[in-house]
């Protein structure tokens, strides 16, 4: 039987940030992962790099992340693209509420302004005419989580990991995991396997939440800051069984990726045309011009939801030497390097930069 300092299970960008973290702290680590690397949640994810500010312990996880991204800014494998973010008001009330947002964005050190519809339009004139304005948060950027993953596992690997690709944990053990091909592992199991955390730790619960995205060819310039409509989080942190959301963003390439759709109790993978029709006429409502641009590629993936809305960070409580870093929805791209840092500074029993406490599995256990 081989022994780890941890146990790595799952590979996507959460998984790899917590080998990689793992790794530069001097743990010896194995990474186990049955598909490939970033292939799940990972792969369907937009690559935001946002402050959340809707909950503070969301802030405090997404702003702590933001600082450490600055790592991987000039990384061109991360295709890192600092293009700033629009938050778009189509009534009079949402600008009213962007004080506040802003207010609570500056506490934290995150600079954003309030921006009036000329300004709107000055800086994306292909938005439909009659917004209200809205508010840049100038420093956010986009990556390819995908790429961002596999460089992360590159890294854990470099540091001396060993990675079991291709290989399924299918039972946790009283001392590790047993693989798929019958051999064991011994070592503390850190869980990062996304919606399909309640396979091997049915205690803690995770909904499944499908999504859809569109890319299409290169349209450089057309589109110059990820823009999103400030009713986004009514959907991202709402229980509605389906929602769309105004969401579209630049990649480096000239693309222009968009999102987003949200629907529980749906198993398929495949391509829902209402769902992506509704996610579409949503896009095109704010950027009528979307209708003359040719689609590349449409698909489909999982984010994995908790009841509360905030991620698993920290001890399973129900088992010994049991960890977990599951449960992102929407922002598992931009809270991963915290995620990674919160919880080995857990393992290694030091106090975390940011309160872990509201992120504890032990929190659905009471």
């Amino acid at each position: 039987m081989t022994s780890y300092d941890l146990i790595v299970i799952g590979a996507g960008i959460v998984g790899a940030a917590c080998a990689e973290c793992a790794v530069r702290e001097g743990l010896r680590v194995a990474v186990i992962e049955p598909g490939p690397v970033g292939g799940g949640a990972s792969a369907a994810a937009m690559g935001h790099l946002v402050a959340m500010d809707d909950d503070p312990a969301e802030l405090a996880l997404s702003n702590y992340s933001l600082r450490l991204w600055q790592r991987f800014a000039d990384l061109p494998q991360a295709e890192f693209s600092r293009c700033g973010t629009l938050w778009v008001a189509r009534e009079p009330r949402e600008l009213d509420g962007v004080a506040a947002k802003v207010a609570r964005l500056a506490a934290v050190g995150v600079r954003a302004q309030r921006i009036e519809a000329d300004e709107l339009y000055r800086l994306e004139p292909e938005l439909v005419p009659g917004l209200c304005g809205g508010m840049r948060v100038p420093d956010e950027a986009v990556v390819y989580p995908p790429r961002v993953a596999t460089h992360l596992l590159e890294l854990a690997r470099g540091g001396g990991a060993h990675c079991y690709l291709g290989r399924r944990v299918v039972a946790l053990t009283a001392n590790g995991a047993r693989l798929d091909d019958g051999s064991e592992l011994s070592g503390p199991v850190l869980l990062a396997t996304g919606c399909a955390l309640p396979q091997l730790l049915p205690q803690l619960p995770m909904r499944a939440r499908k999504g859809h995205l569109v890319i299409t060819e290169r349209y450089p310039g057309r589109v110059r800051h990820q823009l999103l409509e400030l009713g986004y989080a009514d959907s991202a942190h709402g229980d509605a069984d389906s929602s769309v959301a105004f969401n579209v963003q630049p990649r480096p390439t000239g693309q222009i990726l968009i999102g987003s759709s949200r629907e529980f109790g749906v198993e398929d993978r495949a391509v829902s045309m209402p769902m992506l029709q509704r996610m579409l006429e949503r896009a095109f409502a704010f950027l009528p011009m979307l209708r003359e641009l040719q689609a590349l590629r449409v698909w489909t993936g999982f984010r994995p939801t908790t009841a509360d809305g905030r991620p698993y960070i920290g001890a399973a409580a129900v088992r010994a030497d049991t960890w977990v870093a599951a449960g992102h929805e929407g922002l598992g791209v931009t809270t991963a390097l915290a995620t990674a840092q919160v919880l080995i500074d857990q393992i290694l029993r030091r106090a975390p930069a940011i309160d872990p406490a509201p992120f504890l599995p032990e929190r659905v256990l009471r």
